[in-house]
C-alpha cells in the first residue's frame, strides 16, 4: 500500500513537471511566432503553425488532466481508494472517448475534477477536518483549494478559448481564484492578523 505522503510527493512532482513543460512550449511558441513573423504570413500558414503547436502541447495537457483527476480526489478520499477511483474515471472517460471522441472524454475528467474541487473548496471554507492536506492551517487549506480550482479552470479554458465570452469569464475567475489562493497560502499569517485586526476594530467601534 502506498503511503499518503509519498503519493502526494510524486503527484506534486509530476504536476510541476508537466506544468513546466507546458510553460516552456508556450514561451517558445510565442517567441518563435514573433521571430518568424508568422503574423504577417497567409492565414493557411498561421493555421498550420497553430495546429503544429497544438499537436506538440496536447500530450502534456492530457497528462495534466489525468493528474488533476487523481490529485483533487485525494483531498476527499483515503489513499487506498484513489487507485479505484482513478481506474473508474479512466474507464468512463475511455468509453466516452470511443463513442463521442477524445475531446469529450477529456472534458468528462475535467468536469469531474471541477465538481470535486468545488466540494473541496466548500469543505475547506467550512473548516472540515475530513479533508486530507499536507499542510495544516485554515487559510493554507483554503488557499490551496483556490489554487487548484484556478488550475482546473485554466485547463478548462483551453477547450473554450474560441468562445470569447465564456473564455473571458473563465479567465477572470481563474485569475481571481489563483491570486487569492496564493495570497492565502503564502501570506496566511498576515491574513489572520488582518482579519483579527478588523474584528477588533469592529468590536471597539461597537463599544
Amino acid at each position: 500500500m502506498k503511503k499518503k505522503g509519498s503519493y502526494d510527493y510524486y503527484l506534486i512532482l509530476a504536476t510541476v513537471g508537466v506544468l513546466f513543460v507546458i510553460s516552456l512550449i508556450c514561451v517558445f511558441g510565442m517567441f518563435y511566432f514573433k521571430a518568424a513573423q508568422i503574423q504577417q504570413m497567409a492565414p493557411a500558414v498561421k493555421a498550420a503553425y497553430m495546429n503544429r503547436m497544438n499537436t506538440v502541447v496536447a500530450p502534456f495537457v492530457i497528462m495534466l488532466i489525468a493528474l488533476l483527476g487523481i490529485c483533487i480526489p485525494k483531498r476527499l478520499l483515503p489513499a487506498r481508494w484513489l487507485d479505484w477511483f482513478a481506474g473508474g474515471l479512466l474507464v468512463v472517460a475511455s468509453g466516452v472517448s470511443v463513442v463521442m471522441g477524445v475531446l469529450k472524454g477529456l472534458l468528462v475528467v475535467l468536469f469531474a475534477a471541477l465538481v470535486l474541487q468545488v466540494v473541496v473548496l466548500g469543505l475547506a471554507v467550512a473548516g472540515s477536518r475530513r479533508l486530507h492536506f499536507e499542510k495544516t492551517g485554515y487559510w493554507v487549506r483554503v488557499g490551496s483549494s483556490l489554487v487548484h480550482l484556478g488550475l482546473v479552470l485554466f485547463v478548462l479554458d483551453l477547450f473554450f478559448y474560441e468562445q470569447q465570452t465564456l473564455h473571458l469569464v473563465l479567465f477572470w475567475i481563474t485569475t481571481g481564484a489563483t491570486v487569492a489562493g496564493m495570497l492565502c497560502c503564502f501570506y496566511s499569517e498576515s491574513v489572520v492578523r488582518l482579519i483579527k485586526g478588523s474584528r477588533q476594530r469592529n468590536a471597539d467601534a461597537g463599544l
